[in-house]
């Protein structure tokens, strides 16, 4: 009974946490979906693959959102054409390179600046480098899910007929029984030349539709994450942490178990401080905010299981590579 009780609470915790920032992202996704031109955005956006990875790497700092908040952004940025490198690079490096989280880690760890500007690095460089490799996907659409697909420009899935109802989280009402098509929104017709109250009233409309779409993936993940906390001890993940490479390997889980949102899991590492190295606290700090179960949660509205395997595979592996020559280095 206890152990319910201790896993019930973690559950509404992270919950009370995550949401906020939920409703950060869904509202700038909405933002950019009513009130930005994604043909002048895209035309800042470099043409080479990697410059491409690292601009939409770096928009973390123009929407500071953590990982609860990047996904509908993420999501949006694809639905509206842009490249899969730039939403790829988004969404793995916008929940540490923005200004609030940047701020946070120096708040816990101003007497090791090196854990600051070495989190900042390795973040932009393991998401630069993932988003890079996707851009070799030329054809994203078998890794995304198909209400993704359907959603996204016609110049992205001319093989096949546009749906005219598109599902939950990529519609807009225009009036009750009449969605309006993505493909209308780059109409003169479209959204963005509708006055400015009924722009207002639609993008409530859709901030409603894609809260409740992610709010359901965000409780799953939340609640799995509380039951494996409650289940793993703590004094597990220490008695494997005595090696340079276990550590190393146990703070990636950690993150991955505990799924702390990014702007305040620098005060939770600091906690571990005194028991594993440096090397494995970058590890957690870097791993945790691209690749935990709630983020899985909300990756699974735009991604097959697949594309978050390639996702999770590759950011584990260059984190566990940087964390390690820093360790051996330092």
């Amino acid at each position: 009974m206890n152990k319910l009780h201790s896993g019930f609470t973690v559950f509404l915790s992270l919950l009370v946490e995550a949401i906020p920032f939920l409703l950060l992202g869904v509202l700038l996704s909405g933002l950019l979906l009513f009130f930005v031109d994604e043909r002048k955005l895209a035309a800042f956006i470099p043409k080479n693959p990697l410059l491409g990875a690292l601009a939409g790497s770096l928009i973390g700092f123009l929407f500071p959102v953590c990982e609860c908040g990047n996904v509908p952004v993420a999501r949006r940025l694809l639905m509206q054409g842009l490249p899969s490198s730039v939403a790829v690079g988004f969404l793995l490096a916008a929940p540490t390179i923005n200004p609030i989280v940047i701020w946070s880690t120096w708040t816990a760890f101003r007497d090791q600046p090196e854990i600051v500007v070495l989190r900042v690095l390795f973040s932009l460089a393991i998401a630069t480098i993932v988003a890079w490799v996707f851009s070799f996907q030329a054809d994203l659409r078998p890794l995304l899910q198909p209400s993704m697909v359907r959603s996204m420009p016609e110049r992205y899935s001319a093989v096949s007929a546009p749906s005219p109802l598109l599902q939950s989280g990529t519609f807009i009402l225009d009036r009750p029984g009449k969605p309006l098509g993505v493909n209308d929104l780059q109409m003169s017709t479209g959204v963005k030349s509708k006055p400015l109250s009924e722009r207002l009233r639609l993008f409530l409309d859709n901030t409603i539709q894609e809260t409740r779409e992610l709010g359901g993936m965000l409780a799953i993940g939340s609640a799995i994450a509380a039951c494996l906390q409650v289940a793993v001890p703590r004094e597990v993940i220490l008695s494997i942490g005595n090696s340079p490479v276990t550590s190393i390997l146990a703070m990636m889980i950690l993150a991955a178990l505990v799924s702390i949102c990014s702007t305040v899991d620098a005060f939770f590492a600091l906690s571990f401080a005194s028991a594993f190295t440096c090397g494995s606290l970058l590890a957690f700090l870097v791993f945790g905010p691209m690749i935990d179960l709630k983020s899985i949660g909300l990756m699974l509205s735009i991604f097959k299981q697949r594309a978050i395997f390639y996702l999770f595979a590759l950011a584990a592996q260059l984190t566990f590579v940087f964390a390690l020559i820093y360790q051996m280095l330092y």
